[in-house]
């Protein structure tokens, strides 16, 4: 007998995630996000200035813009597109969502007309989480016209993330496992 039903030299076929590597993600993944998190917590966002906060807002679009543009080029170079994607998610988001959060709190340190009273680091991450999950509990309501400007834009944001980021990045991980979707794939580093 012969085995003629495998797949031919020009079909591309997904190789099982070798062990190291998926620990190599999940550790960069925790590093990326320790890191943002500890940084958030650490910078003296209730002393910032009202040029800070917008330069800080504008500044963090465009870096997370690139980080996304980054991440889709590495999806397409990716050996696992799959386990790429997963990274890619997990770093961007918590990134976009660690940016609103400081936002509101140096909002809040300006005014506190803004949000109805001063907010802590926890209480800007908690909002900006309520927000982007459009759960929107009540507790913290965005007082002010500015305010409400920027949770607005956060909310435009949650929408073009949760829909354009995503299937732009699924998008790229479906071609690249296309046969000949990828020219010199490379595993990810």
């Amino acid at each position: 007998m012969t085995d003629s039903a495998g797949p031919g030299p020009d079909t591309r076929r997904e190789a099982r995630l070798p062990r190291r590597m998926i620990v190599r993600v999940v550790l960069r993944i925790a590093g990326s996000a320790t890191a943002l998190v500890t940084l958030y917590f650490l910078l003296p966002l209730d002393h910032s200035s009202a040029w800070f906060a917008v330069t800080m807002l504008v500044v963090g679009l465009i870096v997370f813009t690139g980080l996304v543009a980054f991440q889709v080029r590495s999806i397409f170079r990716s050996t696992f597109p799959g386990l790429r994607a997963v990274e890619a998610l997990t770093t961007s988001v918590p990134f976009f969502l660690l940016l609103f959060a400081s936002t509101y709190v140096v909002m809040a340190a300006m005014s506190a007309s803004n949000f109805g009273g001063p907010l802590t680091h926890a209480d800007g991450l908690y909002f900006a989480v309520t927000v982007f999950a459009t759960v929107g509990f009540g507790d913290v309501t965005a007082k002010s016209e500015a305010a409400r400007l920027v949770v607005t834009g956060q909310m435009i944001a949650d929408l073009v993330i949760l829909g354009l980021a995503i299937k732009i990045i699924m998008g790229a991980v479906g071609r690249s496992r296309k046969p000949g979707g990828v020219s010199g794939a490379q595993p990810p580093e």
